[in-house]
């Protein structure tokens, strides 16, 4: 176990804490995941603290959690998954490293928020790939790192993207940096030679950033990320389009991003949309609802610098043609929600309270990969669950993500709860086990497993298992980085 005095000499008195009540925040989150109290909370302030703090670690044998966002926390992740463990808090380290607006690239460290983030890019005429209305606390390295779909596919290139490359200190106490970022040289002298550290790949064949990606911190600790952005666009005209029929929405959302006419573009059943729009629940949120179709489809057509009102115009006419084509309609407003609300609502981080947190207070996910054709099946046969078990299928938040240029979605159900009631928390418990066996059954890709069924889901993927132990031993052989989680 590691002493006090001895991560002091590190970071200073200040910067490690053992207070009850901090340990306590620590120990748990919005989760069915069991709480377990940390031994102490440690705040490096740079990476060369983080790489003694990893090597006094291997030397005590003692687990580091590591964990950059600032609360609320969801998945477990972060709580320790055995006792003795050292929370390493890195929601200090803030510096935007540098700004590249010629090769559209940023460089940070995993303090910086997505709240701290957008409006700094937004002075430079830039703008970042973010997921649906992240919580202004959440980590943007983190948020990659976990590889949280995006909400504009159409620049979403890898199921990487918008990583670009990091540094990480391994838990072997090795410190290596990934992809362009590899050499040769030093960063300042790759920046000197016009380098930008955009490449994720490599070094040569060996894109090790797939290893870090989705690795919940049980390989290492990342201390700062590049990353991809975008232009600011001079002309937006964003859309609606409501059906009853999701196989329709889809067919779609297929033309408008294989043409690659829109940013933004996703799909909500009415209750995620209404949630997100309400100020005020339950009374504002039904109206909403109550308002909307069962599907709806919001994208953004934008033009930039050169021609903008001509190829906004362009696009315009053409998306309407595929509208027709599907027998749908395209609107500026459905019911009570304009898109131009919703577009201004999704390009900054959601409003506090957080959106998923404002109808009951609590809400758990069940999100994977699956593809288009599977969608309906899938949403049907999660539907059946939830009235089965008890919970309404209409009081259920679905969220639709195409990825990677549509070669695939992200679908997500959003399971709102009071936690304050045992009997609906159970409920909700309860159903998210017999879900994600059945789901994966019917094809669903579990990528990013996390909590209780955990165990469940690489237990259907004992190669995949026996293949992350192996690395696992290479990257971190004395076990040290938070243990517990994913197969180890």
């Amino acid at each position: 176990m590691i002493e006090e005095k001895e991560l002091a000499k590190i970071v200073g008195t200040t910067n490690v804490s053992r207070e009850p009540e901090t340990l306590k925040s620590y120990s748990k989150d919005i989760s069915f995941v069991n709480s377990v109290r940390p031994e102490c909370v440690v705040r490096p302030g740079n990476a060369d603290d983080i790489k003694k703090i990893v090597k006094l670690a291997n030397e005590t044998r003692t687990p580091l959690v590591p964990v950059s966002s600032g609360e609320p926390h969801f998945r477990g992740d972060t709580i320790p998954g055995t006792g003795g463990a050292v929370m390493v808090d890195l929601s200090g380290m803030k510096k935007i490293i540098r700004i590249d607006r010629l090769n559209r690239m940023v460089m940070f460290e995993p303090g910086v928020t997505y709240g701290e983030l957008i409006p700094v890019l937004a002075k430079e005429g830039m703008r970042f790939s973010m997921p649906l209305l992240p919580r202004k606390t959440k980590s943007v390295v983190g948020s990659m790192l976990e590889r949280e779909p995006v909400v504009m596919p159409a620049y979403h290139w890898d199921i990487s993207d918008p990583l670009g490359c990091v540094e990480v200190v391994f838990g072997t106490g090795d410190t290596f940096r990934t992809g362009a970022a590899a050499g040769p040289g030093t960063i300042e002298e790759q920046w000197e030679a016009g380098g930008a550290q955009q490449e994720a790949a490599g070094p040569t064949q060996f894109s090790l950033y797939r290893v870090i990606q989705g690795a919940q911190g049980t390989m290492g600790i990342v201390t700062w990320a590049s990353a991809k952005c975008e232009l600011l666009p001079r002309l937006e005209e964003p859309f609606l389009v409501g059906s009853s029929q999701l196989d329709k929405i889809m067919e779609m959302v297929y033309w408008l991003i294989r043409t690659r006419m829109v940013n933004e573009c996703f799909v909500l059943n009415n209750t995620n949309l209404a949630t997100i729009m309400a100020n005020k629940f339950p009374g504002e949120y039904q109206d909403i609802k109550n308002s909307l179709p069962p599907w709806i489809l919001f994208f953004n057509i934008a033009g930039y610098d050169y021609f903008p009102e001509k190829k906004v115009s362009v696009h315009i006419h053409d998306m309407k043609e595929i509208a027709q084509r599907a027998g749908l309609e395209p609107v500026q407003a459905i019911g009570k929600v304009s898109a131009s609300e919703l577009l201004e609502a999704v390009q900054r981080p959601s409003e506090d309270p957080y959106w998923k947190l404002r109808g009951k207070g609590a809400c758990e996910d069940i999100f994977f990969i699956t593809i288009n054709d599977k969608l309906s099946g899938l949403v049907s046969a999660m539907n059946n669950l939830a009235d089965a078990a008890g919970y309404p299928a209409s009081e259920m938040g679905i969220y639709l993500q195409p990825i990677v240029q549509n070669a695939n979605c992200h679908l997500e159900f959003n399971l709102f709860y009071n936690p304050e009631d045992p009997a609906e928390a159970g409920k909700v418990r309860e159903l998210n086990t017999k879900a994600t066996k059945t789901l994966m059954s019917n094809g669903a890709f579990f990528s990013r497993p996390y909590g209780e069924n955990t165990d469940t889901i690489y237990s259907s993927h004992a190669s995949t298992a026996a293949a992350l132990k192996r690395v696992k031993a290479m990257f971190d052989p004395n076990n040290i980085m938070n243990p517990g989680k994913l197969c180890f």
